[in-house]
This record gives structure tokens, sequence and C-alpha cells, in this order.
């Protein structure tokens, strides 16, 4: 199999505490990739010290692309990291988080089917972030199924490996200001009977600092994304 050009992209906003730690640990990876691999970081407006780390990082990470913005939210940031990776060529992009809830080790395994699926998702069977979110993705989960009448083994995972080939098909349909495109990914390509597999990943505790998203605010959130998804029931997919 060839050695395929990866993009890792990962969205980051105001982790000090683990960001060298998970940029250390992933940069390995890309490492091993294709020729023209990179990991990129897209620091979505940090106020605290992680811009200055990854600065400082840049300079013996030689795969390490560092790109700040304004805050426009984590969602609004996945989108424009995909449509980054498809604008430099890349085969494939990997999308996961910066706070090291989720490990490098699974990656593997995803990374040698590439050639017998065109989407491959992490499906987090055993979550150790709290019952609440648990509740959370429960409840996503089930307004997928009533809105769309489609079944997902987890709507919204920080961790999916995406042909690039088929992703830019539907980039275009997602609006830049989406609260879950990763969600309305999943939809999409599971709608359209995409090649996909799904696997489970390992999801731990944040080993530092705190969500960015307080709980107190789900609500709300909630009831935005469950509308933004009604909004897209009658979709036209791309062929």
């Amino acid at each position: 199999m060839t050695r395929d050009k990866l993009y890792i992209v990962m969205p980051v906003y105001n982790e000090g505490d683990a960001i060298e730690k998970v940029v250390a640990e992933w940069h390995s990876v890309v490492d091993s990739a294709g020729s023209g691999s990179r990991l990129v970081v897209f620091d979505d407006g940090s106020t605290d010290n992680t811009s200055a780390i990854l600065e400082r990082m840049k300079n013996n990470h030689s795969n390490l692309t560092v790109i700040t913005k304004t805050n426009t939210g984590h969602g609004p940031t996945c989108t424009a990291a995909y449509k980054f990776a498809v604008a430099e060529n890349a085969d494939w992009v990997f999308q996961t988080d910066s706070d090291g809830q989720t490990k490098s080790g699974d990656f593997r395994s995803f990374w040698e089917r590439r050639g017998e699926f065109d989407f491959i998702i992490g499906w987090r069977k055993r979550r150790k972030d709290g019952p609440a979110r648990w509740c959370i993705s429960r409840t996503l989960k089930l307004a997928v199924w009533i809105i769309f009448g489609t079944a997902l083994k987890d709507v919204n995972a920080p961790f999916r490996l995406m042909k690039v080939e088929r992703l830019r098909r539907y980039l275009p349909l997602i609006p830049d200001d989406y609260f879950l495109p990763n969600a309305l990914l999943s939809i999409m390509i599971a709608k359209n009977n995409e090649k996909i597999a799904w696997r489970e990943i390992s999801f731990v505790p944040r080993p530092s600092g705190s969500s960015s998203v307080p709980l107190r605010r789900v609500a709300g959130m909630g009831i935005r994304l469950l509308s933004q998804l009604y909004k897209m029931r009658n979709m036209k997919l791309p062929p």
C-alpha cells in the first residue's frame, strides 16, 4: 500500500496544561506516515499560554503546522481544518481533540485499514467523562434517529479518519458556523451509504484542566444543535 499523505488536524482552545504532551504524542504519528504528512493545530484564539507553547514547539517538530485564528468555537474550527487539509491536497485527514482524552495508540488500526474504507470513525463505548456527557451523547443519538432515521454508534466522536476524495464532496453542505460538523458529517455519510467502519477507541478522563464548554451551557447548546439538525433534514446529498 502506498504511503499516503496524512493530515492530522487538531482544534485547540486554552489547553496550556495538556497541549505539549498531546502534540508530541501525535507528531510521532505523522513522522511515520507518508511524505508531506503534517500535524496541523488550529489555535482557536486561546487566551492562556497555549499559543506560546505551540510557537515554541514548532522549532523542534518539523512536521508541525500551527494556525492561529480568531475564536469561533470547536465546530467551525473543525470545518476550517478540513477545508485546509483539502486545499493542501492531503490524501487522508484525521481529526482528534487536543485535551488528551483520545490516544494515538488507537490510530494504527485505523490507518492500516484505510484501503478497505473511506471513513473510519471512533466509537466511545466506555466514556469516562461523567454521566452528564454520557446522557448528552445518548440524547443526541436518539435525536439523530428521530430526525433522520439514521442509527449511528457515536454521533460526534473526535477520532475520525476520512478519505479526502470523499470528504470534499460533503464540505460544501456544512455551513461555516455549524455547531457540530462532525455530527452532520456522520449523518450524511451514513445516509449516503459510504464505506464506513466503526472502531472502538479508548476515551479517558481529561488529564488536566476542564472542558471549554461548561455543563451549565449544555442545555442551550443542545437546543441550538437540534435546530440546526432539523433544518438539514431534507438536504440533498452528493453523488
